[in-house]
């Protein structure tokens, strides 16, 4: 199995761990971290990373060639867009679906979706590519499952500050692949001199450079 794949399913595993959490539980009626997003719907969306994904692996191979991974994010409508955007909208009202059975079953349904993509994905060939409907365009799995990835690290932050528990703490290898991607989105919106000052001389550094 590639590494990307094995660091996928290692935050994979990290994340349904917190959703466990009994504090997670307690406060699922409360408000996020987030703008607009309940503590059920972050919840949601955070499992949705992995409920998601088995979907994506079903789907007819893509006939187009697959996009590169920053071109996948200078397409999308999503990155940067303002809470109330219509995309924005629809990402917290498939949150709020997944999590409409309440905490206990979405833990369940990670836990048996989990043993599924870790077969699954052991099995798929290493130039696997997939199809993304909501593009729509097509990506290799392993970039796709970066971008999942991605989405896994950020969010169970979100959902551990939320419910004032302390964020997962990740292996090296799940989340390196998080900070460079991160940080090729970061200087692809902010430019190089801004990503690299804010990293090496804060006496100079900008007011932010985040990526997303």
């Amino acid at each position: 199995m590639s590494p990307i794949r094995t660091a996928y399913l290692t935050a994979a595993r990290s994340a349904v761990d917190l959703l466990a959490d009994p504090a997670v539980a307690a406060r699922w009626d409360e408000p996020s971290a987030l703008p607009a997003f309940g503590v059920a719907g972050l919840a949601g969306h955070l499992a949705s990373q992995v409920l998601g994904a088995p979907a994506v692996l079903a789907a007819p191979l893509p006939a187009d060639d697959p996009v590169d991974l920053l071109d996948h994010y200078a397409r999308g409508t999503w990155l940067g867009a303002p809470v109330d955007a219509t995309v924005n909208v629809a990402i917290r009202r498939a949150g709020d679906g997944f999590a409409a059975d309440g905490p206990v079953a979405l833990v369940e349904r990670c836990v048996a979706t989990l043993r599924e993509l870790t077969d699954a994905l052991a099995a798929e060939q290493p130039e696997r590519v997939v199809f993304l409907k909501r593009g729509p365009w097509s990506l290799t799995l392993d970039d796709y499952l970066t971008t999942r990835l991605m989405e896994l690290v950020v969010h169970a932050d979100d959902l551990a500050v939320s419910v004032g528990v302390p964020t997962p703490e990740l292996p090296p290898e799940a989340v390196d692949p998080v900070l460079t991607l991160l940080a090729r989105l970061a200087v692809r919106r902010h430019g190089q001199p801004a990503v690299l000052r804010a990293l090496s001389r804060s006496e100079r550094a900008p007011t932010t450079v985040a990526a997303l």
